[in-house]
């Protein structure tokens, strides 16, 4: 049934243009008045998905530090319309508006952002906003911040996770989700934030989890919290076996020869290529060259095992940092090529798709920053996915 079809038997009719441009239902100035008609009316829940109306049906998401765009690209594989998106680094906004074109961004500190202006420009009133999500910087929670593994607490960029509760009270969303890195939990930061979303009605459960249970091709431990407004939201749907990084890598295809992010040039000395070619296949480590060809640094510290590591195929991959790029920083050597892998090769151990834009204005260490930095779109999109359903069975 098409949208010409669907409208009669609701006793609504077609209005015209008088501008000369073709013919199009009118319900209103803007997508929001158009959308908040079909809900009083009762609309949405009979027209067919196939219908020219299925873009304004889909909830509303917007995206908080939205970085170059993986909390995004999950949303939208679950089946949310991003209307908005925050972001401070000119780069990652680069990145992101290459990648989403119809998300309106504010390049700017969200500090300095008014929730108000956020609502008249996507014309969304307190409570129409389906799902708030985001990723405050997380670095100041991170054990990787200090060498001694301790926490930065006093960190200012700690208090931006203050700055999402701001953004819910504004905007009175339907379902929040938030997303960070372990060392959160930790933190009397959570508490208050938890303590103050239940206060404002929200049903939230939060939890440490692992990004290869949900389909990412890696180890990534991440702190996520979901809650609805006045109903319990579930964890996504977990993955039936873990990828690996056999399988993300056959993802390149044959246009890797031709993709600039997979071909970005490595810059080794010859001691350093000596040492990667010495490291044994598939998941060899520098611990088996022998106590003669281990760094002076490395003598002096127990830690940081797999630094000079490579990849194994068959089973996922460590965490991808902002320094994935250099072997001296962890397991990053491919499994058999004797070299790091490629900004590519990271993106899609992150599960990005092969062909994701990335800015290369400033360079590998920039691109590598942000693929580290980045939410697994797949993990969100798992995530997500428990709230739209959830979403859509309240509303139903």
């Amino acid at each position: 049934m098409s949208l010409e079809q669907a409208l009669p038997i609701h006793g609504l009719v077609r209005q015209k243009q008088t501008n000369g441009k073709a013919e199009k239902p009118i319900f209103g100035r803007t997508p929001s008045q158009t959308r908040g008609f079909f809900e009083r009316n009762n609309i949405l829940k009979v027209l067919p998905v196939c219908c020219s109306v299925n873009r304004l049906m889909k909830p509303r998401a917007i995206d908080l530090f939205s970085g170059c765009g993986g909390l995004t690209l999950g949303l939208k594989q679950a089946g949310f319309r991003v209307v908005g998106a925050v972001e401070i680094d000119p780069l990652a906004v680069e990145t992101y508006q290459a990648n989403h074109k119809k998300v309106f961004v504010w390049e700017k500190d969200i500090r300095k952002l008014s929730v108000r202006k956020v609502r008249k420009h996507l014309d969304l009133k307190p409570g129409q906003l389906d799902l708030l999500a985001g990723c405050p910087p997380c670095q100041g929670f991170s054990t990787m911040t200090t060498l001694n593994g301790k926490h930065s607490s006093n960190d200012a960029r700690n208090d931006l996770v203050f700055q999402f509760l701001r953004f819910v009270r504004g905007l009175k969303p339907k379902a929040v989700m938030l997303e960070n890195v372990p060392g959160l939990t930790k933190d009397a930061r959570i508490e208050k934030v938890v303590a103050t979303l239940k206060r404002m009605g929200y049903l939230c459960q939060y939890k440490v989890l692992d990004a290869a249970d949900y389909g990412v091709p890696q180890r990534r431990r991440r702190f996520i919290l979901v809650g609805g407004l006045g109903t319990e939201i579930a964890f996504g749907e977990t993955a039936r076996k873990k990828r690996t990084v056999r399988e993300a890598f056959a993802r390149l295809g044959i246009g890797a020869k031709n993709d600039p992010l997979h071909n970005l040039p490595e810059n080794r000395s010859a001691k350093v290529m000596e040492r990667i070619r010495a490291v044994p296949k598939n998941g060899g480590s520098r611990l088996a060259l022998g106590k003669e060809h281990q760094l002076a640094c490395h003598d002096k510290c127990d830690g940081f095992k797999d630094v000079y590591g490579r990849m194994a195929w068959d089973t996922v991959s460590p965490t991808i940092t902002g320094g994935c790029f250099n072997p001296s920083k962890g397991r990053f050597i491919h499994p058999t090529e004797d070299r790091a892998i490629s900004m590519r090769e990271a993106a899609l151990l992150q599960s990005f798709p092969a062909n994701y834009y990335f800015s290369d204005k400033k360079g590998k260490c920039s691109i590598a920053q942000m693929i580290g930095n980045a939410l697994p779109p797949e993990f969100i999109r798992r995530h997500a996915s428990a709230v739209f359903n959830r979403l859509r069975e309240t509303q139903n």
